[in-house]
């Protein structure tokens, strides 16, 4: 029940704080931070999809090392392709399935499990969220389910700023957010930490 509080607490935070802000960047960073730590796993990435080149291109992570995070292209095709065609997919062991395209640098980081959450907008796929492990992890659908609304909010959200901006693709959206990344050191959102465990007294107070 616990669990249940958390993650409602945290989708009401990122849906606030999305709805105040226009930066894409922003939106998708504050996703992955609250996803990883209310669930306290390994780390979270966000992706967007290039149609042009069948990539998934990485718009932002937390917890991920950038040796891992650089291992090399992500394949639409072939990495866990089968969660952008047909839903969430939860893979329990990354060196024992053929779904993952990178698994010896999966294990190099210390990853066991990986949740693919696709993201869709108006009935098209514009991207993933995915959630890794550091211990083998068997997802709830309460863990799916949760995922899945942060994703479908921040999606909602990058493909807003895509209209705002005048913008023809979610890829463009991503090459701004890279640009603003490499201008970001240590930026931190307001929802970074969103706490593993909160009592029912505490959130009582913030009412």
């Amino acid at each position: 029940m616990e669990k249940k509080v958390i993650n409602y607490e945290t989708m009401l935070r990122v849906a606030k704080a999305i709805s105040h802000s226009k930066d894409p960047e922003e939106v998708a960073l504050m996703t992955v931070e609250s996803i990883k730590s209310a669930l306290n796993v390994k780390g979270c990435s966000l992706f967007l999809f290039n149609r042009k080149t069948n990539e998934l291109e990485l718009a932002t992570s937390f917890g991920l090392s950038n040796e891992y995070i650089n291992k090399g292209p992500v394949s639409a095709l072939r990495s866990i392709a089968q969660s952008l065609e047909e839903g969430p997919v939860a893979i329990y062991d990354v060196l024992d399935d053929p779904r993952i395209q990178y698994p010896e640098e999966a294990r190099k980081e210390g990853i066991a499990s990986i949740l693919s959450v696709p993201i869709v907008v108006g009935g098209k796929l514009i991207g993933a969220v995915r959630v890794y492990t550091s211990e083998p992890w068997e997802f709830t659908l309460d863990d799916v389910n949760f995922v899945q609304a942060l994703a479908q909010i921040a999606g909602g959200a990058i493909n807003m700023a895509r209209y705002v901006k005048g913008l023809k693709s979610s890829i463009e959206v991503l090459k701004t957010m890279k640009e603003v990344q490499t201008q970001r050191s240590t930026r931190r959102t307001p929802y970074e930490g969103v706490p593993i465990s909160v009592p029912a007294s505490e959130l009582a107070e913030h009412v």
